[in-house]
């Protein structure tokens, strides 16, 4: 199974008093996701001089990134996402292929072609692997809790706490655990709209003084030095 996504996100760094106020101010309007309260793992991959990330933080119009994801720690069966996401003019499009585990690493790590899954998504993804020559690069993984609008179940936000990476193991199998970017407590809110927020919404984010910026966990760890 594949999947095309497009929307407009934007990101907000909280500290850990915010956050709490931030949902005791809107419990009443909101109600958690469908899945609400996970572990999220990935996999960035870049080139040897970690291009992709170089250039992503310059923040030029166009930006892409590879990466694959699961719900906490895969076992061989279990679904991980091959995602290829790109950014051009403030809006974010990912394309994405599901695959068992033991499928994506025959793939990644061996170069066996997983035919059965063949498609337009899949084939672009192993051209950027290829164009690039992309490697496994950054383990990256963070505490989710996701939340819509009961008004608007389009507009959806997360909240990622305990965001965290290493450079050895890269790998989904090998657990969750990592360095910690922020040992202060700091959250990411991502807010995912296909329109503008509702007044109250917007009005809430101002009164807390919390206000959007520009945010990639990876570009952030490369920023810090945690990746080589």
């Amino acid at each position: 199974m594949s999947g095309i996504f497009k929307r407009v996100e934007k990101k907000y760094l909280l500290t850990e008093a915010q956050c709490a106020e931030l949902l005791a101010r809107i419990e009443e309007r909101i109600r958690p996701d469908e899945y609400s309260d996970y572990t999220i793992s990935n996999v960035y991959f870049d080139t040897d001089c970690n291009d992709l990330i170089r250039t992503s933080i310059e923040k030029p119009p166009y930006k892409e990134k590879l990466r694959i994801r699961a719900y906490g720690t895969p076992g061989p069966e279990d679904t991980v996402f091959l995602e290829m996401k790109k950014k051009w003019d403030g809006v974010v499009y990912k394309r994405r292929v599901e695959l068992p585990y033991r499928v994506a690493q025959a793939y990644l790590d061996e170069g066996i072609y997983p035919e059965e899954y063949d498609g337009q998504i899949l084939r672009e993804i192993d051209h950027m692997i290829k164009h690039y020559d992309l490697k496994p690069r950054l383990f990256l993984a963070y505490d989710r809790l996701a939340y819509v609008l009961k008004e608007d179940t389009g507009i959806r936000f997360t909240i990622d706490r305990r965001i965290r990476s290493r450079r050895e193991r890269i790998t989904l199998g090998a657990g969750d655990d990592g360095e910690l970017l922020y040992a202060d407590g700091k959250c990411l809110l991502e807010i995912k709209a296909p329109q503008t927020l509702p007044l109250w919404f917007a009005q809430t984010l101002a009164e807390l003084k919390i206000f959007p910026r520009s945010f990639s966990k990876y570009g952030r760890i490369y920023e810090s030095g945690l990746v080589g």
